[in-house]
């Protein structure tokens, strides 16, 4: 199979430098030229356009930020499905809305090309160790043709269901990561009022039924500047975007979505 990768950043980097390093034939494009560097020396291919470089693929692999730049990328001028011959995938790796996935999804079918949504969690030293998480949503038979691909990073590679119930089980996931942050954080900053250090208090909550990865991000801070510049306006993005699953269908985000809102304005990042 013939990969084309576009987003070549902290998360997407590194997968691509693994789909070269497994010996797919690759195609990359990137907006910044310095993006590119790290692959001088390798197999990989440069694209002058992203229509160029999935006209050289087989499956074009799409880890860009937002929904706005998926749809730029797939299809604006010179975009994906300007160059993807019928047969090929997209897949999403962003994390986005699944409305996103479904409005791509309906104009790549007038084309006889297929699109899944595969965003993915544990970031950079996931990628190293081939243990970074896929959440998949599509036609399983479109997932099975990428897992090949995907396995050059990914373990596991979880196929939820239908197109778009990868990207809700990442912004579910996320929801709960950013609201285990803020209490972890207001438990910590609460032990410390009460005369308990926070690394102290977290040594002991990090190996009883307290634990969370949220605490260990914070790595005994009970503080959220560091993250909030670090990640604030993504977690504020995949927030809204679980908001408006929520309200479209019609319920309550309940404590979880409320511990998360807490967390944002704490990072003065309110939703």
């Amino acid at each position: 199979m013939h990969v084309g990768f576009i987003g070549l950043g902290s998360q997407g980097g590194p997968m691509a430098g693994r789909i070269i390093d497994a010996g797919f034939p690759t195609t990359l494009w990137a907006r910044r030229p310095e993006s590119l560097e790290r692959y001088a020396g390798t197999a990989a291919k440069v694209a002058a356009s992203p229509a160029e470089l999935a006209a050289d693929s087989d499956l074009v692999c799409l880890c860009v930020v937002g929904d706005a730049d998926v749809e730029e990328v797939a299809t604006g001028e010179d975009g994906v499905l300007t160059g993807l011959k019928p047969g090929g995938i997209i897949a999403i790796h962003s994390t986005v809305h699944p409305n996103t996935c479904h409005q791509l999804a309906e104009k790549a079918a007038a084309q006889d090309v297929s699109v899944i949504d595969a965003p993915v969690s544990g970031g950079a030293p996931a990628v190293a160790e081939r243990r970074l998480l896929v959440m998949a949503g599509g036609e399983p038979d479109v997932v099975d043709r990428c897992r090949p691909v995907f396995e050059s990073y990914a373990d596991p590679i979880v196929h939820l269901g239908e197109l778009g119930s990868g990207q809700t089980a990442k912004l579910l996931n996320n929801l709960l990561f950013t609201a285990n942050l803020g209490t972890a954080a207001s438990t910590l900053a609460l032990g410390e009022a009460l005369g308990v250090l926070p690394d102290r208090l977290t040594e002991v909550i990090s190996r009883g039924s307290g634990n969370s990865f949220g605490l260990n991000v914070l790595g005994g801070d009970s503080g959220l500047d560091r993250l909030a510049d670090l990640a604030g306006a993504l977690l504020q993005k995949d927030i809204r975007l679980l908001a408006d699953l929520t309200d479209r269908a019609n319920f309550t985000g309940g404590a979880v979505l409320d511990a998360a809102d807490a967390t944002l304005a704490l990072m003065k990042h309110p939703r």
